[in-house]
C-alpha cells in the first residue's frame, strides 16, 4: 500500500516540483538575456516584450510542470487527458491575452513613434485587443474539438435578434469607427459643435466621445450624435488660424499712418505674446470702410491656435490703445445728428414751438466699444 501511494502520488509531484524548478530556472535565465539585450537597444519595443512576459511565464513553467507530471503519472488515461486539455485552455487563454496587450501597445508605441495622424483612442484599441481575442477563441475552440461552422450559424441566427435589441449601441459603434476612418475630428483636437460647445477632444470611445471644454468640464456625446452634428474642427486643416481684430477711428485720421502704426505693434508684439506669430505678417485692410461716425479697420494677425487668440487680443489691445494715445490718434463717440422743421407752419409733435426755424443736435452716447 505503501509503495502504491509513493508511486502513485510522491513519484507524480516530485516530477511537477523538479519539471517546473527547471523551467522556472530556464525562464529567469532567459528574462535576464532579454533584459540584457533590451537595455543595449534604444527601442521601447523589447522593453514591451520582456514587460509583457514577465508575470505570465511564470505560470507557463507551471504549466510545462503539470504536463510533464501527468505525462508520467499512473493516473487512468481519461483523467490525463481531460488534465491536460485544462492545462491547454489555460496555456491559450494566457498567451492570447498576453498577445493582445502586446499588440495594443505596439500600435500606440509605433503611432507616437512615426507622429502620424491615426488617433489612438479607446475605440482603436479596444478593436485591436477584441481581434486578437476573437483569433485566441477560434484556436481555442478548434483545441477543444469544437466545430466552429455551427456555432456561426448559431450566432447569424441570433445576430438579428440581438442587432435590433443593441440598435442605438450599435450604431453608436459603427458612427465611431466611421469618425476614426474618416477622422472629421482626432484626439487633442479643439472643435465646436453645432450646439454651441466647445473644447479638446479627449477621446473617441465604442460608444461615446469625450471634450474638455475649455472651464475643464466635460461634455459626453454619444457617437451617432457627432457624426450627424455640424461642428467646426479648429484643428483642420492645421491648427494655425486668423486673428481678427476691429479697429475704428476718427475721419481725421490718415489712414496710411494708421495702417503704419498697427502694423508696427503687431509685428512688435508677436515678438513678445506667446502665440502670437510673425510670419505670414500682420496687415491691415480697409474693412468695413466707413462708418456713421468712424473709419473702420480691421487687423489681420495669425496665431499658432485657437485659444491664443484670447491673450493675444487682451495684449494687442492694451498695446493699440496705448499707441493711439501717443500718437494722437482719436477713437470717437458714436454721434446721431437730429433735424427738427416745421411742417405746413406747424411744428412736429413734441416741439412746441413751431416757429419754423431749424435745429441741430449731436449727443455723446458713450464711447465705442471697437477697437
Amino acid at each position: 500500500m505503501t509503495n502504491e501511494l509513493f508511486r502513485t502520488i510522491m513519484i507524480p509531484f516530485g516530477i511537477f516540483a523538479g519539471a517546473t524548478a527547471v523551467a522556472l530556472a530556464v525562464r529567469s535565465v532567459l528574462l535576464r538575456l532579454l533584459r540584457r539585450w533590451s537595455e543595449k537597444t534604444e527601442s521601447e519595443i523589447d522593453d514591451l516584450f520582456v514587460a509583457a512576459l514577465r508575470i505570465p511565464s511564470i505560470g507557463w513553467g507551471v504549466a510545462i510542470g503539470l504536463y510533464v507530471a501527468l505525462g508520467t503519472s499512473p493516473l487512468p488515461a481519461p483523467y490525463v487527458a481531460y488534465s491536460l486539455k485544462v492545462i491547454h485552455v489555460l496555456v491559450i487563454l494566457s498567451v492570447t491575452l498576453v498577445l493582445a496587450n502586446i499588440s495594443s501597445q505596439l500600435v500606440a508605441y509605433s503611432i507616437r513613434k512615426a507622429a502620424i495622424s491615426i488617433p489612438l483612442t479607446g475605440l482603436s484599441q479596444t478593436i485591436i485587443k477584441g481581434t486578437v481575442l476573437v483569433i485566441g477563441f477560434l484556436i481555442l475552440l478548434g483545441t477543444l474539438g469544437i466545430s466552429i461552422t455551427p456555432l456561426i450559424t448559431a450566432l447569424g441566427v441570433g445576430g438579428l435578434a440581438v442587432a435590433l435589441a443593441l440598435q442605438d449601441t450599435l450604431s453608436n459603434l459603427f458612427a465611431g469607427i466611421h469618425i476614426l476612418v474618416e477622422q472629421p475630428i482626432r484626439v487633442g483636437d479643439f472643435i465646436r459643435l453645432e450646439s454651441g460647445q466647445e473644447g479638446y477632444v479627449t477621446d473617441i470611445g465604442w460608444r461615446t466621445t469625450r471634450i474638455r471644454m475649455l472651464p475643464n468640464n466635460m461634455v459626453i456625446i454619444p457617437n451617432n450624435k457627432l457624426s450627424q452634428s455640424i461642428l467646426t474642427n479648429y484643428y483642420l486643416p492645421e491648427k494655425r488660424m486668423a486673428l481678427l481684430i476691429p479697429i475704428g477711428v476718427s475721419y481725421e485720421t490718415d489712414p496710411d499712418h494708421l495702417e503704419r502704426v498697427l502694423i508696427e505693434e503687431a509685428t512688435e508684439g508677436a515678438r513678445e505674446i506667446p502665440g502670437l506669430l510673425a510670419d505670414p505678417p500682420p496687415m491691415v485692410r480697409f474693412i468695413p470702410g466707413f462708418g456713421d461716425f468712424s473709419l473702420n479697420f480691421t487687423l489681420v494677425c495669425q496665431v499658432q491656435e485657437f485659444t491664443d487668440q484670447y491673450p493675444a487680443q487682451h495684449e494687442l489691445r492694451k498695446r493699440i490703445l496705448r499707441r493711439f494715445r501717443k500718437e494722437g490718434i482719436e477713437i470717437p463717440f458714436p454721434s446721431r445728428t437730429v433735424y427738427t422743421r416745421t411742417v405746413d407752419g406747424k411744428a412736429p409733435a413734441g416741439d412746441g414751438q413751431g416757429n419754423g426755424t431749424e435745429k441741430k443736435e449731436a449727443g455723446e452716447e458713450g464711447r465705442s466699444g471697437n477697437g
